[in-house]
């Protein structure tokens, strides 16, 4: 199983890949294929639980999904995404949250939408075993504020910050940098500038690896970013397989004599 050293060894030497799984059957198919890294993202909320943000997901949520995951993982770093609210706000307990994720439900590394607000809590958590990848860019917990999920860094002042910031992470020990739908030209210049790997999600080619939400990833999604791909159409394989269960129900083709057995030795019922 890799550890946090070994994806901080990585940068620019092996290309990262990082997907997101929420349950155990998506973790082994993910691990199985040699992902470097699971998230459990909070996008939990918006991909899998039918909320339109991230920022309904609770601790005790991405916990019980975080602990699914860790279960049927063997090679891959599972990463938890701490939720809105969840660390930021009083140090003990943002500690509190993360260490739950590592000490209760196997996760061996949070990711924190990373801002000002995080870099003394990145450094403390470093200090007391708890890994940390930072994200900067798109952060979609602040969704209300952006008012929809803007392309970051797009001028100068804003570009020259995240670089500052990503800076800030990397001496506060974060082993890792999300960067989220930001100009491929200010990825590559923050991935030059640091020393451990950036990890890109619509940030073009230039970061040391790249992640994408699994169910974008393999067409389950009805909709998906711009910036995303879908490698498979799973959701038609899906909707496939559901219209013919249907159709061998409704015809009685399911359940087979196959299917089924009998007990000869039992009497009659009735």
């Amino acid at each position: 199983m890799p550890t946090v050293r070994d994806v901080r060894e990585q940068a620019g030497e092996e290309p990262i890949t990082m997907l997101t799984a929420y349950d155990a059957p998506t973790a082994e198919i993910v691990d199985d294929a040699g992902v470097d890294i699971i998230l459990v993202g909070d996008s939990v909320g918006n991909v899998v639980l039918g909320h339109e943000t991230t920022v309904p997901v609770t601790v005790d949520g991405i916990a019980h999904h975080v602990g699914a995951v860790s279960r049927a993982t063997e090679d891959a770093l599972v990463v938890a995404d701490m939720p809105f609210l969840s660390f930021g706000v009083d140090e003990s307990e943002s500690i509190e949250n993360a260490g739950r994720m590592l000490k209760e439900e196997g996760a061996q590394a949070v990711k924190l939408e990373s801002g000002p607000h995080t870099v003394d809590l990145t450094e403390k958590m470093v200090q007391l075993g708890i890994p940390v990848m930072a994200h900067l860019g798109l952060t979609p917990q602040h969704v209300n504020q952006y008012g929809g999920y803007p392309r970051q860094g797009t001028d100068q002042a804003a570009a020259e910050r995240m670089l500052e910031l990503a800076i800030e992470h990397e001496e506060a020990g974060a082993f890792s940098l999300v960067l989220e739908h930001v100009p491929s030209n200010v990825a590559a210049e923050i991935t030059e500038a640091l020393e451990i790997p950036t990890i890109g999600i619509g940030a073009g080619p230039d970061c040391d690896g790249q992640v994408l939400v699994f169910d974008d990833a393999v067409g389950i999604s009805e909709w998906t970013p711009s910036f995303s791909e879908q490698f498979g159409n799973v959701r038609a394989e899906m909707k496939s397989a559901v219209d013919d269960y249907v159709d061998a129900v409704e015809s009685g083709a399911f359940p087979a004599a196959e299917h089924s057995h009998e007990e000869s030795d039992l009497e009659d019922l009735y």
